[in-house]
């Protein structure tokens, strides 16, 4: 069942900066895309809007009965493929949505329970916070009570071990999948991402709003300590107060999964020191984090960040890890340069890349004849076409209207 805002109440839904920025920004098809100048250019862009054409056909045939996508059981793969669809050039200025896409935001908020989390079987806020983003890119009042009550819910997922209010131990600050074993810089990003968008929320009007959230008060999170959680991910001594910390040429700027674990494994130093070795997805997701932060473009931690991926620049592998969550790494890519205001990057060797570019020819060139994308390298649920697609497709909203 739906809240519903006071009557009389004229609530819109505004917009916020960062959102504006977000909205504006293998068997594989016969053919190979290249580009050599500005007339292959004009075909690229004409050969987009087919690939887009194609890849929202797939996802709306994959749809469920029920309104949902792919596994019913985790609402978030809904609530990608409805970001995708409500954030592309199509959808994005209607008046009015198509009812399959109303069915999966029905489907998304019959999974709302009522401490505000929306998820079914487990990986709570990582489902909530993206079902919040989907609920946003609605642009519907309607579904602002439910994103009220998921903030509070993504909040309370804050960790705070040690003496209370004191980001005293190495998880403190950060948010994990829901379990609270420990934080971790992919959900802690997502988590930010859901909180700084939905903020507008929190203001006195808005508060005033709504009968149904009797006593609801405003939703803060301790960013202060959220900063210290992903100083702590970042390979950068001086800011990062853990021993592994490492400033070695492979790693410095980089990040890990969590305070003393990296996915892309360890390694020895020539004077004997162990290292983490930072990785493309995370080191995003950290760029995407200070962002959302607040910290600014010249802040030594965000050029540290943006100097790692510059230096490990690809759309090969996953740098670090290979293919492994290659698709969340492209998806994580484009949404922090989009952010970040980068339009080409600076490699030491005197190139420069267009990544917007060689991004888009590369979705083009391994998109499947169905319309979908997939990765081989199953890990992360990248072998399900339909999680993979809507990375792809929320890639692709946010880096063709700047081609």
């Amino acid at each position: 069942m739906r809240l519903h805002a006071k009557t009389g109440c004229s609530i819109f839904f505004v917009l916020t900066p960062l959102l504006v920025l977000f909205l504006t920004a293998s068997d594989t098809r016969a053919g190979t895309v290249t580009l050599q100048s500005n007339h292959d250019m004009v075909s690229l862009k004409h050969e987009l809007t087919r690939t887009c054409k194609m890849g929202f056909a797939y996802l709306k045939k994959a749809q469920n009965p029920d309104g949902s996508w792919s596994n019913p059981g985790f609402p978030a793969l809904t609530g990608l493929v409805v970001y995708a669809f409500l954030t592309s050039p199509e959808m994005m200025h209607a008046k009015d949505k198509s009812a399959f896409i109303e069915k999966g935001l029905d489907y998304i908020i019959s999974n709302a329970r009522e401490d505000g989390a929306i998820y079914r079987e487990g990986l709570p806020n990582y489902n909530t916070s993206i079902c919040v983003m989907a609920l946003l890119a609605a642009n519907d009042p309607t579904y602002h009570p439910y994103i009220r009550k998921a903030r509070r819910f993504i909040v309370s997922g804050q960790l705070d071990e040690g003496e209370p209010g004191v980001a005293d131990q190495p998880m403190d600050g950060g948010i994990g999948y829901g379990t609270k074993d420990h934080s971790d810089m992919s959900n802690t990003y997502i988590a930010l991402e859901a909180l700084k968008a939905s903020e507008f929320l929190e203001s006195d009007d808005q508060l005033a709003a709504y009968t149904e959230l009797k006593g609801l008060q405003k939703t803060t999170l301790d960013w202060d300590a959220a900063l210290k959680f992903i100083q702590r991910c970042q390979n950068l001594p001086g800011y990062n107060d853990q021993a592994w910390s490492s400033a070695d040429e492979k790693n410095k700027g980089g990040f890990v999964y969590y305070p003393g674990s990296s996915k892309a494994g360890e390694e020895t130093l020539e004077n004997g020191k162990t290292a983490l070795r930072s990785y493309g997805s995370m080191t995003y997701a950290g760029l995407l984090s200070f962002i959302f932060a607040d910290l600014k473009k010249d802040d030594p931690r965000v050029q540290a960040a943006y100097g790692w991926l510059k230096n490990n620049y690809s759309l090969e592998e996953n740098p670090g890890i290979g293919q492994q969550g290659l698709y969340y790494y492209y998806h994580t890519m484009a949404k922090a340069l989009t952010l970040f205001g980068e339009d080409h990057l600076a490699l030491e060797n005197g190139q420069t890349i267009d990544w917007r570019r060689e991004m888009a020819v590369n979705f083009v060139n391994t998109q499947r004849e169905d319309g979908s994308w997939i990765n081989p390298t199953a890990r992360w649920w990248e072998n399900d076409p339909v999680l993979v697609s809507a990375y792809t497709l929320i890639s692709l909203n946010m880096i063709t209207p700047h081609l």
